[in-house]
This record gives C-alpha cells, structure tokens and sequence, in this order.
C-alpha cells in the first residue's frame, strides 16, 4: 500500500462545518490525471485539489483542482485550502508571509492577512453587460422583476461568471432558481445588507452553477464581483461578504483592495487529516 497524506479542509468559515469543504492530496506526485478524476468524483465535493511540485521557480508549489467532472484551471476556495494545507503539513514559504501557487491559470499570488491567508483575483477575462435577451432571461429564472434587478455584468475570471446586483440582501436571500431556465450559465447575485456594522458582511452573495447546484461559499465569484462593486462605486475598499445561508453555512470572505488589487481571505480548518491510498486499483 501507499499512503499519501490527505487533508479535508473548510474554507471561509472558522465554524468547521460551516464554509465550503476540500479535499486535498498533499503529495500527488505520480498520480495520473484519470486518477485524479477518479477521486474528485469519489469525494463528491466541489473541488479536490492535488498538490504537486512547482515547475517555476518562481512558485512554491503547484497545483490541480478537480470538479466531480472536470479539472478546473483555478478556483477560489481550493486556492486558500491549498495554501492551508502545504504549510499545515510542514511546507515553508519562499519569502515569508507570500506564497505563489502555480494552477493551469498561471501563477498565483498570495499573502498573509493579518492571520488569514489572501490570493489575488485573477483578471477578468469578460467584463461587460450581458446582451438584454440574456439579461431578462436569468432575471426570469432567478424569479425576479426588472426593479429587483438594479445592474448586471460578466465578472468572468475563469469560471464564466455572470454577475447580478440585487435591490437588497433580502432579496438575495429569497431567490429560488430554475436552473433548467438558466441555460448552463453561472451566476453570481449579491445585495447590500443594511445597517450592517463595522466588521460584520456588508453584502449577502449566492453562487448558481451550471450543474444546477448552488456553491456554498465562492472564491472566484466573490473576487469578481469585489472588483465589480468597487467600480461601481457601492463598495468600501475592504468589506466583508456572507455567503451559504440557504444551505445552512456560515460563509465569511474578506475582500480588499490594494494598490487596484482585489485580495480575497478566509478562514481554513482542518478538519481530517490521514492518509489514503490510491494505488491498490492501480495494480
């Protein structure tokens, strides 16, 4: 048999059950991509991440993320799950205090946070207003009027994200989505939360995936739509989002701008942490 060390991780929540679970393979080195497949497919969570040897000397480490479907070239939450768990297991920083990880979109950066760890959003690779026809007819599928509706833009940085702005966390928190009637898009909604307080979620997000499920608590989208709402003028340059409450999580992003960079931090648990084997089948 051989053991390599496996890691299952929550990320943007200090709750352990209470964000958006990974798995992770901290020494994937050798493992073939069917493989890999075969155990993001097993685990059934969004994403499992396999941590591998940099090819850069630039990056630190490197790493693949798989859907149960797919590899993904980035994603937000197995981007600080990943960083989480290569210094959970004895990795050390390069430079202290700043990681570059290497994904299938490039490098990554990212920074200590005051405790929490931080990555740069990646650039938007489409950001414009969605065509009117496209627009009536997620505003539709969310079940939503004209008014609920007070902007919308491709905040894509990866994933395909199409992002909404809502008159009101409350009525973020209302939407029930026909995915049938979203047409294999991913959308991203965020509203305001009144009255909020210094330190508390000023915005409430949701995050509906082309495979009709809705993503607990999103990196990439909250990174998009942090670079989105700070252009349109609605958003302090830091600010705290909460996502997951219809699914029962506690989801916490923290979003900051600097120098016109959007850093996105949260909290990383372990939460499991052995061994697993992965050859036997292989024999």
């Amino acid at each position: 048999m051989t053991a390599r060390r496996f890691l299952q991780v929550n990320v943007f929540s200090a709750d352990p059950l209470g964000g958006n679970p990974l798995a992770v393979v901290v020494d994937a080195a050798g493992l073939s991509t069917d493989r890999m497949q075969r155990l993001a497919r097993w685990t059934n969570l969004s994403e499992t991440a396999f941590l591998l040897p940099p090819s850069s000397e630039e990056a630190d480490y490197r790493v693949r993320i798989f859907t149960p479907t797919a590899e993904l070239p980035f994603a937000g939450h197995p981007t600080l799950g990943t960083a989480h768990a290569l210094l959970a297991t004895g990795g050390t920083p390069r430079t202290p205090g700043r990681l570059v990880q290497e994904c299938g979109a490039g490098a990554v950066a990212l920074r200590d946070d005051g405790g929490r760890w931080a990555f740069a959003g990646p650039p938007l690779v489409r950001y414009e207003p969605p065509t009117d026809e496209i627009r009536g007819r997620v505003t539709a599928a969310l079940g939503l009027t004209r008014e609920q509706v007070l902007d919308a833009s491709w905040v894509d940085n990866g994933p395909g994200w199409l992002g909404l702005r809502l008159d009101s966390a409350e009525t973020v928190r209302g939407v029930v989505p026909d995915y049938p009637a979203l047409g294999g898009l991913d959308v991203g909604i965020v509203g305001a939360i009144d009255g909020a307080g210094s330190g508390e979620p000023a915005f409430e997000v949701r995050a509906f995936m082309d495979t009709g499920d809705e993503d607990p608590v999103t990196g990439s989208l909250n990174a998009s739509l942090g670079r989105w709402l700070r252009d349109l003028g609605v958003a302090p340059s830091s600010y705290v989002a909460a996502q997951g409450a219809a699914l029962g999580r506690t989801g916490r992003i923290h979003i900051s701008e600097d120098d016109g960079e959007i850093w996105v931090a949260g909290e990383v648990t372990t939460v499991v942490d052995g061994t697993i084997d992965l050859e036997g089948g292989e024999r």
